[in-house]
């Protein structure tokens, strides 16, 4: 599968005091997928064909630092929230169904927190309530084991250089390691994010999130980035959907426990399969997504 082979509509925007890049395809109701690191709106491409032809509007945006979209600061949550609130702005949208992915997946649970009325149905795929996540982070070893290389982003200059040598093989790497069936991590299928990297000040934007995010965390002390505390419950209807091999992030750590701020909540487990979840299993990704949205029954709870 190559860009081209998607029938996908580019544009770029100005939002947020930055330029933003998207691809669009489909009409109806609304579906905003947020990607995760170290990708771009090529991380949805098994999804943007299938949910067009459900019937549904789908966005796929390249987010701040990220390819196509400015590398321009700040990174801290609440930016890159707004950028997505103004990017729903520019689309002439009141609300969306929202999906994100890792990084893609916090400012999904982070907008839907804070900006309910923008949020019709929330979709998260490996990535736990922030709130949990920093909790668990303060009181698990098992999972800060597992986080280590958060701590390794914040050395200056060399986490930018592993991503971008060999002409973003570091970013492939990344993205294949991570994969049990890497029948969707193939050379071709990889290219765009190795191309992606490369871009000036790319790989540098990339690590500012996780900069950001170190930084606001500890400001916040033992209570937490003040972000958390703003938090209120998050009552749409909500998927957490979750690769049960992820090596950076543990199921039994950081799922149990996510019905206390979410007040419907279905949990959908995907055996065999790493972190790039809908990458790797695209088709059960799939099948269970278009399940949720059309209002199917799913598992409740963690």
């Amino acid at each position: 599968m190559t860009p081209e082979d998607l029938g996908v509509t580019h544009a770029v925007v100005s939002v947020n005091g930055i330029r933003m890049h998207f691809v669009e395809k489909g009409a109806g109701p609304l579906v905003l997928l947020l990607h995760g690191f170290p990708e771009m709106w090529w991380s949805w491409r098994h999804q943007i064909s299938p949910l067009a032809a459900a019937g549904y509007r789908v966005v796929a945006p390249d987010l701040r630092g990220y390819n196509d979209t400015d590398a321009k600061g700040p990174y801290d949550v609440d930016t890159l929230r707004d950028d997505v609130v103004a990017l729903l702005d520019h689309l002439g949208a009141d609300d969306a169904i929202v999906v994100g992915h890792d990084w893609g997946g916090y400012i999904a649970w982070h907008l839907a927190s804070t900006r309910p009325s923008r949020v019709t149905k929330l979709v998260v795929l490996n990535m736990p309530h922030p709130a949990l996540f920093y909790r668990v982070l303060r009181t698990r070893w098992s999972q800060l084991r597992r986080s280590w290389y958060v701590f390794f982003f914040q050395l200056p200059v060399v986490p930018p250089l592993l991503l971008t040598r060999d002409h973003g093989g570091g970013v492939a790497r990344v993205l294949r390691s991570a994969a049990l069936d890497k029948t969707h991590f193939g050379r071709m299928e990889l290219a765009p994010f190795a191309a992606a990297v490369t871009k000036p000040g790319r790989a540098a934007a990339m690590i500012g999130w996780y900069r950001a995010a170190f930084r606001a965390g500890l400001r916040g002390g033992l209570r937490g980035p003040a972000h958390l505390r703003a938090y209120g419950r998050i009552t749409v209807p909500t998927l957490l959907v979750w690769g049960m091999e992820d090596t950076a992030l543990g199921y039994h750590d950081l799922v149990p426990g996510t019905e206390q701020f979410v007040a419907d909540l279905a949990v959908e487990t995907v055996p065999n399969c790493g972190h790039f979840v809908q990458s790797e299993q695209p088709e059960e990704v799939n099948r269970r997504l278009l399940q949720f949205l059309a209002g199917a029954v799913a598992p409740r709870g963690a």
